[in-house]
């Protein structure tokens, strides 16, 4: 049985936590190996929506068991507010499991944000304001909290401590904010401890236990290959290794135990904040594909800006992350266009690039190359074999295959578990 890494192939947003949770009614452990409370995946089971931003997908999968790694930053009043809300919807989560070794996003790094975006003016990074990346930046610090420090309050102390005396000079100054009081962030992280106490696992060894017994384990990626910190479009990225690598990092199991590596991308392509993105519909299409495809941040609400599916993205993706499936979604998003425009390759200053330019200067002056599919106007939220989408649609996926480089196992044609074409059984 086979460890999966499943990750965003684009700008993040693709349908990762749809794709997991497909996943995860067949895996004996889904494990969210990066990012924070900065990212949300939407399920829908039954009909119902489920807004997941700290919680692994697997959560709503009774036999499975949901695990927070190392790699994860944890704000733990989100933690603790989505189980509330889970629990009250019925969800059982008696099962989530942490990593000691995670870093605990404490409440002045929110402030940090904002201090750093007010820092960069123009060149703002438009972060969700969630304190992700001063917590990944004190973890290389190494002044980060983790965990395990929940339960020793005299390195707590000294943590918190230490941090504010470099911080506060900042909060002040810059936001006209009061001095954070170190007490009363110690006094607020220390009424998580008992309650996080039961939840605690050690990672690096149940998880390679499990998959010495033969069990699945499925790896969960939030944001996606090109917010990634070294491999996306710095510096407009995320604050963690999104891509395929940072499962291994983020959770204490090899690359050897890999099996599979799955990529999820959209039938055609968005970004949240600032940064380049060569496909961008600034017009009347770009409205089209954000009202069609609902395209609002789960986690922030602001509106995705929106353009055609970029081949030149994907291949990277393919490249970086060694993906041996890709699963696109919202396919039917697409349904009554006449005519789909799909970028191939980029023309940086009048040359042809069919790979990622290494510049980031070339990257925000590309300009699509695109080559045009005939679309199909026949509603497909019904399909459930690939012989069930109209022809163009089915030309559409296999033209997107040739384009990215990787085999497509599986089609999103609507929000539902159900609503997927199984073309390749990834377990």
């Amino acid at each position: 049985m086979p460890a999966i890494i499943v990750v965003g192939a684009q700008w993040g947003d693709e349908g990762k936590g749809k794709a997991t949770d497909q996943l995860g009614t067949q895996v004996d452990y889904v494990v969210k190996f990066n990012g924070g409370n900065n990212a949300g995946h939407t399920v829908v089971v039954g009909g119902e929506k489920f807004a997941l931003h700290l919680l692994p997908a697997g959560i709503l999968s009774p036999t499975c068991t949901p695990v927070i790694g190392n790699g994860v930053v944890v704000d733990l009043d989100v933690l603790f507010a989505e189980i509330a809300e889970c629990e009250a919807r019925g969800v059982d989560t008696s099962k989530l499991k942490i990593s000691a070794n995670a870093h605990i996003i404490p409440s002045y790094n929110r402030l940090m944000d904002a201090v750093n975006e007010r820092m960069l003016g123009n060149r703002k990074i438009g972060t969700t304001g969630r304190g992700i990346g001063p917590t990944y930046a004190d973890k290389m610090n190494r002044i980060g909290i983790r965990v395990q420090d929940l339960f020793d309050e005299s390195i707590l102390r000294q943590k918190v401590s230490g941090a504010l005396k470099h911080k506060n000079a900042m909060i002040q100054e810059l936001l006209g904010h009061e001095a954070v009081v170190a007490d009363a962030v110690v006094h607020d992280l220390l009424t998580y401890a008992d309650r996080v106490r039961p939840m605690l696992f050690n990672v690096t060894a149940e998880l390679n236990r499990a998959l010495d017994r033969g069990e699945t384990v499925v790896f969960e990626g939030g944001q996606a290959t090109m917010l990634d910190i070294d491999h996306g479009t710095y510096p407009f990225v995320t604050s963690s290794n999104c891509t395929a690598a940072g499962a291994c990092t983020g959770s204490g199991v090899g690359p050897r135990r890999i099996d599979r590596v799955v990529g999820v991308a959209k039938a055609y392509i968005t970004r949240v904040g600032e940064g380049p993105f060569p496909t961008e519909l600034l017009d009347a299409d770009g409205e089209w594909l954000r009202e069609r495809g609902g395209e609002y941040g789960v986690t922030t609400g602001r509106p995705r800006r929106c353009g055609w599916y970029d081949a030149v993205v994907a291949r990277y993706a393919t490249l970086v992350n060694s993906l041996t499936d890709i699963v696109i979604t919202k396919l039917d998003v697409l349904t009554g266009r006449e005519s789909i425009p799909v970028c191939v390759a980029y023309d940086v200053d009048g040359v042809r690039m069919e790979d990622m330019p290494e510049s980031q200067s070339d990257v925000h002056h590309a300009k699509p190359v695109f080559e045009y599919l005939p679309g199909w106007t026949e509603d497909i939220s019904d399909a459930r074999t690939f012989q069930d989408l109209p022809v163009n649609a089915q030309a559409y996926i296999t033209r997107l295959e040739e384009l990215s480089g990787c085999r497509i196992s599986a089609i999103g044609v609507g929000p539902g578990r159900e609503q997927t074409i199984v073309r390749y059984p990834l377990i």
